[in-house]
Parts: C-alpha cells; sequence; structure tokens
C-alpha cells in the first residue's frame, strides 16, 4: 500500500461492530498520505496544475505497494468537488472530504467503476464496458474505469479495447493497475502514461509502522518492528498485516511492550547475534560449532531458508565492506546494529572468500527450498561452506601451482613457502618406491619468460583470441565488433544487434588476462565503426584477381567458406620451438636410438 491514513475513526468502527484490520484501517485518502511515491505524486501535481492530464494510466508494482488505492486516489483528485458545492477543475490537494470521495473510496459512485480483470478476462465483458463509454457521467466529472491486474485479460480483450483506449471520449479516463507489466501488450503500454510504484525501504517502512503504533496505542520495540518491515519486503499491506497479527499474539493493548523476541519468534526468525556467530563459526572452518548453532536456532522455531538467507545478508553487507570501504557498514539489514561487528569480521577476510561463501549460500538455498528435509539441506551447505574454508580460493591455486612448477619436480613441500601452504594431499607422505621414482626425474629445463603479445591492431587481438584456443570470443569479434578506435590498452567499439550482451567485457577480461594489464573497453551506440573482420575479408578475397578470375571459369559458383591459414611463427617463438624440438630429440636419441635413426632416415627418403 504504501501509505497512512485513517479512513473509518474508532467509534465508527465500533458502531458498525465490526473490527477492521489496520490495513483497511489505515488506507490513505490523499496524496499527502501516500509514502515512498515522492516522484509520481510530483509529476501528477505538475500535470494537474498545468492541465495536462492524460486520458490513461497504468500502475505497477509488487503486491501491496499501494496500486488500488492510488487508483481511488487519482479517481477522487480527478473528480473533486467540494463540499460547498465549488467546482474548480480537478484537484490533487483535497484538504477536506468533497463530495464524491467517500463513495469513490468505498468503490460504490457510479461514475468510477472498478472492474478486476481476473475474474472478468473475456471480450464480453470489455464490450459492455465500451458500450458504457459513450455515456457521459451521471454525477461527477469524468466517467474513471479502474481495472485492476490488467494484465490478465485475454489477447481478445485487449485488441476490443485498443481504439477506445486510444482515442476515448473526453469524459472518459483509464486507470490500471497490474503487476506483471511485462505482461502487457506493448500497443496498450504506447497509450498510457506508466508510473512505478516501487517496494518501500525497510527505514520508511518502519517509521510508517511506529506511527501506527502509537495510534492503536501498542509500544513495540524497534528491532521488532524492523523484523516487520523486513518480513514485508516492502510491502505496507504485508507489514500491516503482520502487525496487527503481532499486536493480537501479544494479547492486544497494554502496559507492556510487544518484544522483539515475540515478533522473532512468530515470524520464524532466527537470534541476530546467533546469525553472526554461525557465519564466523563457518567461515573459520569450525563445522561442529556451526551444526550446533544451526540445530539450536532450527529447535528455537527458526525455517532453514530462513537462517540461509540471513547469512546471505551478512555475507553481502561484508562484501559491501570490502568494496566500498568501513562506511558502507552502516547500510547492513540492521543499521548500525550490525556496523561495528560487521567492520571487525570483514578486516580478516578476503574478497575472494566473500564471493565463494555467496555462491555455495545460493546454492545451499536452492537446495534447501525444494529438498524433502529442509533441515538436512541446511547443514549440508554448512559443512560444504566450513570445509571450503581450508580450500586456496581459485587464485590462489593458480599460483601456488605455477611458483610449484618453476622449480624441480623432486623438490616436493621444500619449494612451498609459509605464505602460501601445500593442499592436504601434497602434505602426505608417498610410498617409498613412489618417492624414489620422483627424486630420478630430471628437472625440467627453465623456459624463457613470456612476454606479452604485441597488439598493434584490433585483427592482433582477435588473433591473440585464437592463439589462446578461445575459438568463440575470436568468432564474436570477428562477426559482431565494429571498431571505432584502436589504441594501446584502450579500444572503442560499436557491435552488432545480434552479439551477446557481454562480450565487452569478457573481452576486457581476456587482454587483461592474456597481456597482464587493464584494458578499456568502452563501448558506443553512434552509428559509426569500421566494417567488421569478416566482412574486410570477404570483400579483400572477393576482390581478389585470382578470386575473380575462378568465378568467371566457373559460372555461378560461390564461395561458402573463407578459412585463414596459420601464419609462420615469429623468430622468438620459431627458436623457442626449435629448443623444444632439440631437446625431444636428444631425449630420443638416449631412450630409443633406434627409433631416431629410423626417423631420420624416413626423412631423408620424403
Amino acid at each position: 500500500m504504501g501509505m497512512m491514513a485513517d479512513t473509518t475513526t474508532k467509534a465508527e468502527s465500533e458502531a458498525a461492530g465490526a473490527y477492521q484490520v489496520l490495513a483497511r484501517k489505515y488506507r490513505p485518502q490523499r496524496f499527502e498520505d501516500l509514502i515512498g511515491h515522492g516522484p509520481m505524486v510530483r509529476t501528477l501535481k505538475n500535470a494537474f496544475a498545468a492541465d495536462r492530464i492524460a486520458h490513461a494510466y497504468i500502475l505497477t508494482g509488487v503486491r501491496g505497494v499501494g496500486k488500488t488505492t492510488t487508483a481511488r486516489i487519482l479517481a477522487r483528485a480527478l473528480n473533486y468537488v467540494g463540499v460547498d458545492g465549488a467546482d474548480n477543475g480537478p484537484q490533487i490537494e483535497m484538504a477536506e472530504e468533497g463530495r464524491h470521495c467517500r463513495a469513490i473510496a468505498e468503490s460504490r459512485h457510479p461514475d468510477v467503476l472498478e472492474m478486476d480483470a481476473a475474474s472478468r478476462t473475456g471480450v464480453g465483458d470489455i464490450r459492455e464496458l465500451i458500450e458504457g463509454v459513450r455515456y457521459a457521467p451521471v454525477e461527477a466529472r469524468f466517467k474513471v474505469y479502474i481495472i485492476d491486474e490488467v494484465h490478465m485479460l485475454s489477447t481478445a480483450a485487449f485488441n476490443a479495447l485498443l481504439k477506445t483506449l486510444e482515442e476515448p471520449p473526453p469524459h472518459v479516463k483509464f486507470i490500471f493497475a497490474t503487476t506483471e507489466i511485462r505482461k502487457l501488450p506493448v500497443t496498450v503500454l504506447s497509450r498510457c502514461q506508466r508510473f512505478d510504484l516501487r517496494r518501500i525501504d525497510p527505514e520508511t517502512l518502519t517509521a510508517h509502522l511506529e506511527q501506527i503504533a502509537e495510534k492503536e496505542g501498542v509500544t513495540i520495540e524497534h528491532d521488532g518492528l524492523w523484523m516487520v518491515a523486513r518480513a514485508a519486503e516492502g510491502s505496507v499491506r504485508d507489514a500491516l498485516s503482520i502487525l496487527d497479527q503481532a499486536i493480537v499474539q501479544h494479547g492486544g493493548k497494554g502496559e507492556d511492550a510487544v518484544t522483539a523476541e515475540e515478533i522473532r519468534d512468530m515470524l520464524g526468525l532466527a537470534d541476530r547475534s546467533s546469525v553472526w556467530a554461525l557465519l564466523d563459526a563457518a567461515m573459520k572452518g569450525d563445522a561442529k560449532t556451526a551444526l550446533e548453532s544451526f540445530r539450536s536456532q532450527y529447535d528455537a522455531g527458526a525455517e532453514p531458508a530462513q537462517i540461509l538467507r540471513d547469512l546471505l545478508d551478512l555475507t553481502h553487507l561484508l562484501t559491501r565492506i570490502k568494496a566500498a570501504g568501513p562506511a558502507a557498514a552502516a547500510h547492513g539489514p540492521a543499521g548500525e546494529a550490525d556496523a561495528e561487528r560487521a567492520r571487525n569480521m570483514a578486516d580478516g577476510l578476503e574478497m575472494n572468500a566473500l564471493t565463494r561463501t555467496w555462491s555455495l549460500l545460493m546454492k545451499g538455498l536452492g537446495e534447501t527450498q525444494v529438498a524433502p528435509d529442509a533441515a538436512a539441506a541446511g547443514e549440508m551447505a554448512l559443512i560444504r561452506l566450513a570445509f571450503a574454508a581450508d580450500l586456496p580460493t581459485p587464485d590462489e591455486a593458480l599460483r601456488a601451482l605455477k611458483k610449484n612448477s618453476s622449480g624441480a619436480i623432486g623438490a616436493g613441500a621444500a619449494g612451498q613457502t609459509a605464505s602460501s601452504p601445500a593442499p592436504v594431499s601434497a602434505q602426505k607422505t608417498p610410498p617409498r618406491e613412489e618417492t624414489a621414482r620422483v627424486i630420478a626425474m630430471p628437472a625440467p629445463r627453465p623456459r624463457k619468460a613470456e612476454t606479452p603479445p604485441a597488439l598493434r591492431n584490433f585483427d592482433d587481438v582477435a588473433r591473440l583470441a585464437g592463439r589462446m584456443r578461445d575459438a568463440k570470443l575470436r568468432t564474436e569479434l570477428e562477426s559482431y565488433v565494429h571498431v571505432v578506435s584502436f589504441s594501446d590498452g584502450r579500444v572503442e567499439l560499436r557491435l552488432h544487434d545480434q552479439a551477446p550482451k557481454d562480450l565487452a567485457n569478457r573481452l576486457t577480461l581476456r587482454l587483461k588476462e592474456w597481456t597482464g594489464r587493464a584494458w578499456i573497453v568502452s563501448v558506443t551506440a553512434e552509428e559509426n565503426g569500421a566494417e567488421t573482420l569478416r566482412d574486410a575479408r570477404t570483400r579483400e578475397v572477393m576482390a581478389h584477381p585470382m578470386v575473380k578470375h575462378a568465378l568467371e571459369l566457373f559460372p555461378g559458383a560461390q564461395v561458402t567458406a573463407i578459412r585463414e591459414t596459420e601464419l609462420a611463427p615469429a623468430p622468438d617463438e620459431l627458436s623457442d620451438d626449435a629448443d623444444e624440438a632439440g631437446e625431444a630429440a636428444d631425449d630420443a636419441e638416449r631412450n630409443a636410438p633406434m627409433a631416431a635413426s629410423a626417423g631420420r632416415k624416413e626423412t631423408g627418403n620424403a
């Protein structure tokens, strides 16, 4: 709902003899009562002031953010007439209840027609609506049609509505509401002014709940209201329903405050400090403590999936701190309550460990939601997380592999340093025979230090992708890239419409990996840039005299494929290959002289 206001007084509710839930009792009646939708209110206020009121609006957002309520307020504003009968046209400012306001709010005004598209989806219902459009309003200024969940209409119903929606009579306004904006035809969207009602952030929602609790004469701890706001996921209607339940569970109004523990037990949430302790144990590799903490929270009523969600929230907070600095700790799920603890914990963790933790928890959450035993799936996720804490990250493993491969194979554990401990499998003592065999092996000759490849133009980049055996990237670079400018360390390009969305990002990563330094790859939307490498190669080949002559000799023939021959290796590469070939020949002659002799004889005959 995203809002707050009294629709009925307490005396009226008691006189009616029926309790009214908070979500209906505090439904907004004016634009000033809406919370979290400032941009929409500002746009409508400017439109009304300039007399530029559209004939059709569409409101979209998740459930409970106030789409239907906003539609009713907009219908009131369009038809607002003061109690004294003064008609000053549509008004955004409705300080007092007008002549039509209460009837519109209670959905009983003859000129404001609400239709639920979920139950009336057929073209016959829309034809009935179109028939009524021709008639002038009975009492109000405009005839307003509010269609809720409009995406449920059938294709035939949409088609029947299009003409009327594009050119309605001047006395008709349409207001649509939907939670699935992507299911609406583009032809409908293009005829409406669209407003996206966003989720209400937890801070704003918590303050709103505090005001309502005060109006209800109930004291609720701030942490408890924060839990309600988080559980509502930006929906004010959900938040008010949960708040209603919390008040009833506590026993209604009383001197004692509704505690955070009561709300936590009601929602099945885990204690915040316990979640921190659980994450700390898992990140340290203490599987026993992590499982005991998980089981105690589960026995207390916390759902396994919710525990993993809380762990994901904390992991996200720690990752933000590592990426954006200690100041990001204040923007965590619990604000300053977690800030100091988050800063201290983030100091002892690496970014790679946090990203790996996020991936493992996400996988565990998905398994927990579909597993027949959610608790068992949650425990398995924690066990994987705890044992992964002792494993090196991919870049650490790669560095250790490069360091070990640079020394003698027989050096074994002696080649490792204290900063990069050997894997568990490498620390085990091999059998005696295996040890003797490994030590007897000769150490490989050191290779020359690899120099970064020289990239003079974009064609060199594509060729480098081929040499690095990334055939997919090379094909995409040749087919989908129009080079605008190329210099050392910087590429500006325009992508073809069919190019993969991640092509520029992958090219940036590969260039850094292959050249050892960062490249700037920028994408422009302007219609400029050279032709693609494939088009240039095709044009060059087709313009070659030999190809032209061949096509003339064979009328009707077509060039179906153009393959590039392998280039001769560079001198330095040739010398390396020669060295390797010489080494291989020496080894072959030492180990198998007869085979080497036969090979030379065969070569001589050839």
